[in-house]
């Protein structure tokens, strides 16, 4: 049975966007998605838990990596407290090499990296060892041939566990909710992405922005959703992520929504997210 079919989502739905490797072929290097906002409740953790069930649904081997220290990536993909005992604070803390730290999911092809409450104290921690800032690409860059995305859930502020990730990363993808201060900041964030890419990984860069809780009754979204099209033009995905209950509902059993409800509008929504960011990586590697 296929991942897609296991994970309850309909096994066409990405199948076209999905290219397998010749047997034998060797695993070409993941590349890193940091998903960042420093605003908090903008869909953050359930993009990186959606976009990573999508994109298991058709084959890639993904590995999600929990950076945010309420753990609710963890919680959503269904991992006790117990599952959490090696996690991302043993990871960065240099306890832990990355096998150790690894779990499976419910998902086929998806795997975490949990969070625990004691990431709580890794930003103090940090700052008195060597390399504070390159900690999560030094654990993880020996590894990334062994999986076709890596994404990094940070934490919904501008801290230590973020410039972490942003330096791990090759790139950033930007959840924004359409409401009234949504440019503001994204401003701020993306003033953050500039000082790290012009002192610590000259190679970072703005995946995209994808648009969540949309609401088309409401005006207010078709104009934040038009101002910052304006404002970022290509960079933001054409698939917006819809105010959707089931979305909400989704983690409280322990599953991603595309399990819990594939057909639910939200769900359908990540689907079509998860193919335009393989479109976008596959864009990036034949123009390489």
């Amino acid at each position: 049975m296929s991942a897609a079919a296991r994970a309850g989502a309909p096994a066409g739905a990405l199948a076209d966007e999905a290219e397998p490797q010749p047997l034998g072929a060797p695993r070409r290097r993941a590349r890193v998605l940091a998903i960042a906002n420093q605003k908090g409740g903008v869909g953050k953790t359930t993009t990186a838990i959606n976009l990573a069930t999508a994109l298991a649904a058709v084959g890639e081997r993904v590995l999600l990596i929990d950076s945010d220290p309420q753990g609710n990536a963890s919680t959503g993909l269904g991992l006790t407290q117990d599952e959490r005992a090696f996690g991302t604070y043993e990871l960065l803390m240099g306890e832990a090499v990355l096998e150790e730290t690894i779990r499976p999911t419910k998902v086929p092809n998806l795997l975490i990296v949990p969070a625990s409450v004691d990431l709580a104290g890794a930003e103090l921690e940090l700052i008195d060892l060597e390399h504070r800032q390159h900690r999560m690409k030094e654990a993880i860059e020996g590894r990334l041939g062994d999986y076709d995305h890596v994404l990094i859930d940070c934490p919904p502020s501008l801290t230590l566990l973020t410039v972490n990730a942003m330096v791990a990363a090759d790139a950033v993808l930007v959840p924004l909710q359409c409401e009234f201060f949504a440019l503001e900041g994204l401003s701020q964030l993306l003033r953050t992405i500039e000082r790290v890419r012009s002192t610590l990984n000259p190679a970072l860069d703005v995946q995209g922005v994808v648009l969540t809780m949309f609401d088309k009754r409401n005006n207010l979204s078709e104009q934040v959703a038009a101002d910052v099209r304006g404002f970022l033009g290509e960079k933001v995905y054409e698939t917006v992520i819809p105010r959707n209950v089931r979305i909400s509902e989704a983690p409280s059993h322990g599953v991603p929504a595309l399990i819990y409800d594939h057909r639910a509008p939200g769900s359908t929504a990540y689907m079509a997210l998860a193919r335009e960011v393989i479109r976008r990586e596959q864009a990036l590697r034949d123009a390489a």
